[in-house]
C-alpha cells in the first residue's frame, strides 16, 4: 500500500507523525528517506509525541543512535555516517524488540533490515511544503497509514 500526503508547515508535519505514533501498538520499523533538511528528524519528533515521549528528540547524526522511553521505546538511528562503511552494528536485535525503530538514511543499512516496514520518503516542495510518500510493507505497517487522509 502506498499513500501520498502533503504538509504545508513544520507543525503539520509533526502532527501527521504524531497521529501515526499514537496508532502504533507494538514492534514497528520506519525507514525515513529524504535529502538533508527534508524533515526526517522533525517527523521523528512528532512520532515521539504520539508515543508519549516527553524528552526532546534530536538527530543522532554523531552518536548513530538515541533511545527514548515512552508508551513504547523509540530507537532513533541516523545511518548517514555509515555510507561506505558496512559493518554489523547489532541493530538487528532492535527489530525483535517490542519497540519503534526509526532509521534515517536507511539505504546505508538495507542489507541488515527486515522486509516488513513502513518506508517514508520526504520530498521538499515549495516553501515549507513537504510531500510524504508512505509505502507500507506488511499488515502491521499498512494499518498505520490506512486511515491517513
Amino acid at each position: 500500500m502506498i499513500k501520498k500526503i502533503h504538509t504545508y508547515s513544520l507543525e503539520e508535519t509533526k502532527k501527521l507523525a504524531q497521529t501515526i505514533g499514537s496508532k502504533i501498538q507494538g514492534k514497528t520499523l520506519i525507514l525515513l528517506s529524504g535529502e538533508l533538511g527534508a524533515g526526517k528528524t522533525s517527523f521523528t519528533k512528532g512520532l515521539a509525541l504520539g508515543l508519549e515521549i516527553t524528552k526532546n528528540v534530536s538527530s543522532p547524526t554523531f552518536t548513530l543512535m538515541k533511545n527514548y522511553v515512552g508508551r513504547l521505546p523509540l530507537n532513533h538511528i541516523d545511518a548517514y555516517r555509515l555510507e561506505g562503511h558496512p559493518q554489523d552494528l547489532g541493530f538487528d536485535e532492535l527489530f525483535d524488540e517490542d519497540s519503534v525503530t526509526v532509521i534515517e538514511w536507511p539505504l546505508y543499512l538495507m542489507d541488515e533490515l527486515p522486509e516488513d516496514c513502513l518506508k517514508v520518503s520526504i520530498e521538499i516542495g515549495e516553501g515549507d511544503t513537504r510531500i510524504f510518500s508512505f509505502e507500507a510493507i506488511g499488515f502491521t505497517h499498512e494499518a498505520l497509514i490506512k486511515d491517513l487522509l
